[in-house]
């Protein structure tokens, strides 16, 4: 008979080695939740709200406190006026209150209809306060010599108001209205339209230029590592900066250094409004068409800026190649296309792909390009720019949060598709 094998624990050790790491990663859950998904189930919370921008605040019994006439001896009968309004234009306030204590030298009179005076305090009970309501309250009281005394100053105690309203934001209301809004608008699936092309050029432009540069930079030879530097600046200059600088260098004004160029050289009868056109007619083949020339120039201004960061992780993935099989096909008579085409493409594919995901969702979201350029106008608006105006310039959170719940999609969508077909790196 073969000898009984021993007992094992692994399995129980396991399982507690399992919970003692899940419970060293609680707090690095805590904090994605909180910077990550707390937001944006938040902006989910909000996209279903009919709330405007001024509903953040929520309804408040708001009083100015004054006496008139101005005292000025002893033994007259003034009035402490309260004036009190609802600050919200839309919602009820219930359980309105008031409370407060006079300085010494005032003598309170009869108390006003719905208030009780004890003493220097006096307490009003409003109950309900429709939206937008105001009115006056007048306490009249008889000033004393203390109170002229005290130099006729401006109380520094103010009257104390309480009262119950509903939050908008904290209510069990939902509403569908808000994507309503957003899907039936005339402009949306223009702005949508404008997105896609924007994202998709800008994003291959970036990686287009990104692999020409690390292409030339991957070879030695003097002064590569001044050009390498060079290479990072537009994307380490600060984005006002060099937005600032490319207005002025497109300007079609006087100033604009890129029209006085082509105006000297012929290329153009008048200056080219590169900012500020939205399309340029032509003809091709019969076919009438329209150029994006806003568009076209806010997508180079986003290939040129964000390159470097293809460029630094290309050449990296270049330099990981080993030369030998660049030796062996120059060997066996492989021109340089050839070697780029059939070495050097498929072992970048991998590094590719990652990059254009990341491109793609971070130019999808990108505002303050387009913002600092055109700001939204001659059609370049996008999704972003499309929440900036509904949630503030409209003062619409909900309508802005509707959209930034689109572009959530939208991003989800293209994520979870490219995962499924995104090709893998062999290297």
């Amino acid at each position: 008979m073969s000898a009984a094998k021993p007992p094992t624990h692994r399995g129980s050790l396991e399982r507690r080695e399992a919970r003692l790491a899940y419970i060293m990663l609680i707090p690095t859950f805590l904090i994605v939740f909180s910077i990550v998904l707390g937001p944006l189930l938040a902006n989910f919370w909000i996209s279903a709200k009919p709330v405007q921008l001024g509903d953040l605040r929520p309804a408040q019994v708001m009083v100015n406190e004054s006496i008139r006439p101005r005292p000025q001896a002893a033994g007259e009968d003034v009035s402490v006026r309260y004036r009190i309004r609802n600050s919200s234009q839309t919602e009820v306030i219930t359980d309105a209150t008031l409370t407060d204590t006079l300085p010494e030298g005032l003598t309170i009179g009869a108390a006003p209809d719905g208030c009780t005076v004890t003493g220097q305090t006096i307490f009003c009970d409003f109950g309900t306060l429709e939206p937008r309501q105001r009115f006056d309250v007048m306490l009249p009281v008889t000033v004393g010599q203390a109170y002229i005394d005290n130099g006729i100053r401006p109380r520094d105690d103010k009257a104390i108001t309480t009262g119950k309203s509903q939050n908008v934001l904290t209510s069990l209301e939902f509403t569908a209205e808000n994507f309503r809004k957003v899907f039936d608008g005339a402009e949306f699936w223009t702005v949508l339209r404008v997105s896609m092309y924007y994202t998709i050029f800008g994003t291959v432009g970036a990686l287009v230029l990104g692999l020409f540069a690390a292409q030339l930079l991957n070879t030695a030879f003097k002064g590569r590592n001044l050009l390498r530097g060079l290479f990072l600046f537009p994307y380490v200059a600060p984005v006002i900066a060099v937005a600032f600088a490319w207005v002025l260098l497109l300007d079609a004004g006087p100033g604009g250094t890129l029209n006085a160029m082509l105006i000297q050289m012929g290329a153009t009868e008048g200056p080219i409004n590169f900012l500020g056109q939205r399309a340029i007619p032509f003809s091709i083949l019969g076919l009438q068409l329209e150029f994006p020339m806003a568009l076209t120039t806010v997508i180079v201004f986003e290939a040129w800026r964000y390159f470097p960061l293809s460029f630094l992780f290309i050449l990296a993935r270049m330099q990981s190649v080993g030369g030998e099989m660049y030796e062996a096909a120059e060997i066996d008579g492989a021109t340089p296309f050839q070697q780029f085409w059939s070495i050097s493409l498929p072992q970048l594919m991998g590094i590719l792909a990652v990059l254009f995901l990341l491109r793609f969702i971070w130019t999808f979201n990108k505002f303050d390009d387009i913002f600092l350029l055109t700001g939204g106008a001659a059609g370049t608006r996008t999704l972003t720019v499309d929440v900036y105006e509904q949630a503030f310039a409209l003062s619409n959170l909900g309508a802005g949060a509707a959209v930034a719940v689109v572009v959530f999609g939208v991003l989800l969508t293209f994520a979870l598709i490219f995962f499924k077909f995104s090709p893998q790196d062999d290297g």
